[in-house]
């Protein structure tokens, strides 16, 4: 079965496109579950499918050896997984995997370099403006590392989660976390049972639920407003 213009358009970046635009993209397009741990890239690997995410997210890690990932930005349903072949690099530098389970849609890199010769083009003005949405987070995402709380980037990550899903409960073990956010899985305990005591989350054998979002937000550091805003504002081009 082939994709419809209604399961395109839960991509942000497939969204900005008109019907008979996005309509060119569909016969490319093919649909694929994202299970957790699956890895979609590696890096100096070539990159031979790009994914867009309608659900789940995607981590971009950077491998520093000895079991030790540090996520450098997170990908959902706003953005696309393989970047660097529209930025016509082709290897990625970072890996890319799977951290909260969902779906996407796939589209071979020979098929999408092809859709975005078009300098100007639709597909290329919306990856243009996620690229600037990537760049905003990485960028954000070092600053809070280095100066917020274990606790508030917690928050902030789960914040960010919920907004790439369809329901407030979704799969996360904390050992994954912990290697996201780059401390001990300990540390990684300690918040979640503070944030669960307080009545923000429920947790239990890997799933995670909201249950009060604003209790959530309060512990968030500004960075998740300040990322959310910069690529809501990015892909609608103000």
């Amino acid at each position: 079965m082939g994709i419809d213009l209604t399961t395109a358009r839960r991509n942000s970046v497939l969204d900005g496109l008109a019907d008979s635009d996005l309509g060119d993209l569909l016969p490319d397009l093919g649909h694929m579950p994202l299970p957790a741990g699956l890895v979609l890239h590696e890096p100096g690997q070539p990159i031979d499918v790009v994914h867009f995410p309608l659900l789940g997210v995607v981590s971009i890690v950077a491998d520093l050896g000895t079991d030790l990932l540090v996520e450098t930005a997170t990908v959902g349903r706003e953005g696309l997984v393989g970047i660097s072949v529209y930025l016509g690099a082709g290897r990625p530098t970072e890996r890319a995997l799977v951290q909260v389970p969902g779906e996407g849609l796939t589209m071979s890199a020979h098929d999408f370099r092809a859709q975005i010769a078009e300098v100007d083009g639709p597909l290329t003005t919306m990856l243009r403006r996620s690229a600037l949405a990537l760049f905003t987070q990485v960028s954000r995402n070092a600053a809070c590392n280095r100066i917020h709380t274990v606790r508030q980037r917690a928050a902030r990550w789960l914040l960010m989660t919920e907004d790439r899903m369809d329901s407030p409960s979704f799969e996360l073990t904390q050992h994954f976390l912990a290697q996201m956010l780059a401390v001990r899985r300990t540390s990684v305990s300690e918040v979640a049972q503070s944030l669960a005591e307080e009545g923000c989350i429920t947790y239990t054998r890997g799933q995670i639920t909201i249950i009060d979002r604003p209790g959530l937000r309060s512990h968030s550091c500004d960075c998740y407003d300040a990322i959310r805003n910069a690529t809501r504002e990015a892909l609608a081009g103000i």
